[in-house]
Order: structure tokens, then sequence, then C-alpha cells
């Protein structure tokens, strides 16, 4: 296994070598065929894997090499391969898989596609190192390294402003959530004296009760290091507060959005709360933020996306609420729910956005809803396509989304952990909302009259086969995945999981899910109903009321289309008082302070000094013998005086 599991994570990296070097010597096919060719051996490689060993319930940790050894300090490389790694490195090579063979129609054209698909074998690259690593400091390179990939491939037109300052804004916002992990990582560090998983997990009792000094404060150490590490999980994934980032990455092409958006980066922070399960069991108060703050933002990306025009953007918001679903589960110790919606929501989510891009494809570039409209019959298959990921996304029987979301919210019911019923509400009105924007872009997208131009009309076609086979491949999972896996992630008595995941006996909810009353588990069903029930009222039979009630409650519209002012209110606070600041660095520290008495000052004292110098020389003779007696008079008192 140990080659098997070496080729599944380093054939990608190879992939990148060959395209980022060779491929620039040469034409386009090369590169497509080799990140392609070696991402699907990867990803054949990762599903045998996860046959042979997750169906089987084995787990393995393969050190390959020690990579930090400082007195009684030692990292080793290598990798851990249990049932919690193997599902997401199948997910992510899969998902992967169908991005670069969609990229070989969508990036058709373009001047620096081998430069392309390098990258996103490289992202590839790091998510597999993060998912496999057996320590933090591993983790923590594979999760610095898709960071620098996001910021990569989301300013892959780096020629275009609003590209570019997406890529650094992805990249800051990381940062700050980087930071608290970097802090949690010390954390840990201080309490158990090692990174490595399984000896903290081991020790993990023994230090329940552990005190950390932070900031001159008391605090219980496995709380304060759960929720460092959670904020470094809300900058990769998103949530409420570090979320501004994520809809504008989609300035980057569509493959990028559905790379980073589906199963790899985004997961990254569901990943890693999973993987600490056994840190959090001990950490309630950490738990029950992780709770609010998912449930949080399930329902204000919800709202969010509700009002929103970029059919792209529409689809990251989606994105945000889900994981908030993700997180929800986590913090209620349901945490292999939350791997299960991970997964189901890896192949609808990227369903949607490789089909959003085959709308764009179609429609010359065009990411407007309200510009579109009466295109299904151009496009039946990406029309088709854009059903069956909308029908998993809003949960209807039987599709994918309807059995994840399903057990997140029986979870939150039956849950007796502080805000449980708070998320509980905060998940049936969300369920209502992602149907409800997920219709309406259907609806403005493919139904009504047509509202582009006629040059736009005149070009619409489907896309090309590179297109439509991942989409195929992607429809098949948003079908039958959640039906495929439901008894194996979530059932009542499996035991998947194994020790990857760890729950106290008090907290254990999945059990109790399952014998929640029969109301609770179709709640997320009719709210999904009546919110497609509106959407079809609104845009079908009633396409002037949107528009009324919009003018009618405009602050609230204004609100909501607006992005709850967030990037607005960070504008005001941190932008332009750091622009101030570093303008008044510039001008008075730098010009005026360090050049002024540094560099410039000592210039202009040796052109002053020189100057006066360049007075003496007279030429005169009489001066020089003047000069001369003089230095010997002052010469003779010194002498004379000392």
């Amino acid at each position: 296994m140990i080659p098997i599991a070496l080729c599944v994570v380093l054939l990608p990296l190879l992939g990148f070598l060959l395209a980022g070097t060779v491929g620039q010597k040469l034409d386009d096919r090369f590169s497509h065929l080799t990140t392609c060719s070696l991402m699907g051996i990867s990803t054949l490689l990762a599903i045998y894997l996860f046959i042979q060993m997750g169906l089987q319930e084995k787990s393995l940790i393969i050190p390959l090499f020690t990579w930090i050894q400082v007195e009684f300090f030692e990292v080793s490389w290598g990798l851990q391969l249990d049932s919690l790694s193997l599902v997401m490195i199948s997910v992510v090579t899969f998902v992967s898989f169908m991005v670069h063979i969609y990229s070989i129609g969508y990036m058709k054209g373009d001047p620096g596609v081998p430069r392309f698909m390098a990258y996103l074998s490289l992202f590839t690259f790091f998510m597999l190192s993060l998912v496999t690593a057996p320590n933090l400091l591993q983790l923590f390179f594979g999760w610095e390294g898709v960071g620098l990939c996001s910021y990569l491939l989301i300013g892959y037109w780096y020629d275009k402003e609003t590209a570019n300052a997406a890529a650094i804004k992805a990249f800051l916002v990381n940062r700050i959530g980087d930071m608290g992990f970097v802090l949690g990582l010390l954390t840990l560090f201080v309490t158990f004296g090692t990174l490595d998983f399984s000896t903290m997990f081991e020790l993990m009792e023994i230090h329940q009760n552990d005190i950390f000094v932070f900031c001159g404060m008391p605090v219980h150490a496995l709380t304060l290091a759960s929720i460092l590490l959670f904020i470094g999980a809300m900058g990769k994934s998103a949530q409420i507060g570090l979320h501004t980032w994520l809809p504008d990455a989609m300035e980057g092409p569509t493959p990028v959005s559905a790379l980073i958006h589906a199963a790899t980066m985004v997961t990254a922070g569901v990943f890693l709360v999973v993987r600490l399960s056994p840190l959090l069991e001990y950490a309630i108060l950490a738990r029950e933020l992780i709770t609010v703050v998912g449930a949080a933002t399930a329902f204000i990306m919800a709202t969010i996306a509700c009002v929103q025009n970029d059919i792209k953007r529409i689809i990251a918001y989606s994105t945000c609420s889900q994981l908030g679903y993700m997180f929800m589960a986590a913090g209620l110790s349901g945490y292999s729910a939350s791997m299960f919606h991970l997964t189901t929501h890896a192949f609808f989510k990227a369903l949607l956005f490789l089909g959003a891009g085959s709308v764009i494809h179609a429609m010359s570039d065009e990411q407007n809803i309200q510009k579109m409209g009466g295109i299904w019959k151009y496009i039946p298959v990406t029309y088709v396509i854009m059903w069956i990921g909308s029908l998993a996304l809003a949960g209807i029987p039987f599709f994918a989304g309807f059995y994840s979301k399903d057990i997140i919210i029986e979870i939150d019911w039956v849950s007796q952990l502080p805000g449980s019923k708070i998320a509980f509400v905060s998940a049936v009105i969300s369920a209502l909302l992602t149907a409800f924007y997920s219709w309406r872009l259907l609806l403005l997208t493919f139904h009504g009259v047509a509202r582009a131009d006629d040059a736009v009309m005149s070009h619409i076609h489907e896309s090309p086969l590179s297109m439509l086979i991942p989409l195929f491949f992607l429809a098949i999972g948003s079908l039958f995945s959640g039906y495929i896996f439901y008894e194996l992630f979530v059932g009542e008595y499996t035991n998947f999981w194994g020790s990857a995941i760890f729950v106290l006996p008090q907290d254990e909810v999945i059990k109790a899910a399952h014998d929640v009353e029969r109301w609770v588990g179709w709640c997320p069903t009719f709210a999904a109903l009546i919110g497609i029930g509106i959407a079809y009222i609104f845009y079908t039979y009633a396409e002037k009321w949107p528009g009324q009630l919009a003018h009618y409650f405009r602050k609230i519209y204004n609100f909501l289309y607006h992005k709850w002012y967030f990037d607005k209110l960070y504008d005001r606070l941190f932008v332009k008082p750091s622009l101030k600041l570093g303008e008044f660095l510039w001008k008075e520290g730098d010009q005026k302070a360090i050049d002024g008495l540094g560099p410039n000052g000592l210039a202009a004292l040796s052109l002053a000094s020189g100057g006066l110098l360049c007075r003496l020389q007279t030429g005169y003779v009489y001066h020089y013998a003047f000069a001369m007696v003089l230095g010997l008079v002052l010469m003779l008192g010194w002498y004379l005086w000392m």
C-alpha cells in the first residue's frame, strides 16, 4: 500500500513539474495529456485505497523521513491513511480529475494553458499533503500551499485588475485565519510537547484540565487551542467574519471556482475540525462557538444569495452556507454527518459550478442572470445538469443533498448542547432560502423570455464533450452518492470511521438522530418545497412581485444586496485606517525621518561641506601660505598648551 499511497500524493506534483517546465515549450496538448493522465491515475489509485482499506476499516501511518529534528523537537514527514483521510483523498482526486478534463474545453485558446494546468495539479498536491498529514506541522505545510495556489489561480488572469484584487484579498484574509492556526499549533505544542496527532490524542484525557496563561489570564488549554485552530478553519472555509474573500474569488476561471469551492480548499477547515475531534470533545465552549458560527453562516450567506445576480456568486454564497451546515454538525459532535455532507456537497457543488461555466461559455462570457432567460432549448444537456445539481443542493428526495442535510438537521434537534435549537431553526430556514435562490437561478437563467442581446443569442451553443463528460460523472454522484454512502457514513450501526473520529459517550448524537420524530426529518424537505413554490410564483406567474417587493422593502433589499455591508464595514474599520497609517509612515517616517536624516541627509551634508571646502580653493598662493602659517601656529599652540 505504501507505493500506491505515495503515487496518489506525488503524481499531481509530477504533473505540475512537467506542465510547468516542458509544457511551456510544447503545445497545450502535452500539458493537457500529462496533467489529466497523471491525475486520472492518482484518482484510480485513491479509489483503490478506499476500497481496500476504507471499506475494510483498516488504518496505517507511514513514516517516510525525519523532517525537522532540533534537540527534543522532532517532526517526521509521512502519510496517515485512515477512513477520514481516505474519504478526503478519494473526493479530492475525483473532483480535481473532473476539473482537469473540463479545463481542456473551457480554457481552449487561452495563452497560458500550461501554467493553468500546472497550477491545478500543484493545488491538488498540496491538498493531498494536507489530508494525509500525520501531524499538525505537515498539515500546516499543505494548508499554506493551498493558500498560495488559490492566490495563483484566482489571479490567473493577472492583467485583469479585479482578479488581482480578489487574489490579494483571498491571500490576506486567509493570513488572518492562519495567525489563529499558528497560535493554536503553538498552544498544543506547549501543552503536549508534540504535534503528532496519534501521540496528542493518546494524552488528551490526561491533559483535559490543563490551564494555559493567555494574555495574562488563566484559560482552559484545550479550549484555547480549539478556538484558535477554529479561527484558522474559519479563514479557509469562509465562515462569517472571514468569508469576504470567497465570493470575490469568482474572478478566477470557472474551473478554479469549482476546484476551490467544491472539495478542496474550502473543505480544509471542515477536515481540520473533524480531525481534531478528540480535542474538541474536551472543549465544550469551543464546540458551542463552532455551532453558533456555523448556524449564523448558513443563514446569513443564504439571505445574501437570494438577491445576487452573478450566477457564480450565487453559487459561491451557497457554498459558504453549506459549509455552515458542516460546521454546525461538527460543533454538535456529528463529525461523521459533517463529512457525509462534505462528500455529497463536493459532487453537486462542483456540478453546479461547472454547469454555470457551461452557461457562461454558451452566453459569450455573460454572468448576469438578469441578462439571460429562455436558453434551455439551446443547451439542453447543461439545463438538465443544472436541474440535477439544484435538486441535490435543495435537499429534494432522493438526491444526494437530501440524505446529508437531513441527518444534520436531525442532529440539531436531538443535541443537548446549548445553541443546538438555534442551529435547528437556522438550518430549516436556510433550507427554504437555498431552494428559493436555486430555483431563482434556474428560472431566470433558462426560462422566460430571452433578455440577452441578439448577437449573444445567435452564438448560443452547447459545450464540447470535454466539458460535458465531467458534468455527467458529477451528475451521477449528485444523484446516488447520498443513498450509497448513507449507511456507511452515518448509519446507526456503522463502524466505518473507527478511531479516526472520537466522540464521548454523552455526546453521541448520530444514533439518537435515527430515533427522532418523523416530522423533524421531513422539515428540510417541506421547507425546500415552500422555497421552490415561492420562486415559481415570483419568477413565472407574478414576475412583477420581486421588483415591487424590492422597492417596497428597499432598505432590507439593499442591506442584503450589499452583503450585510461586511466589505464596507471592513473597509472603514481596517482598510482606510491602514492606508492612512501607511501614507503617514511613508511621508513622515520614511521620507522625512529615515531618508531625511539618513541617505538624503548625509548627501546634503556632504554637498554643503564640499561647497565650503571649495571656497577655500581660491588659486592664490598667499592664501595657501596664510593657511599653512595659521595651521603651524595652531599646532604649536596646542603643543605648548598640552
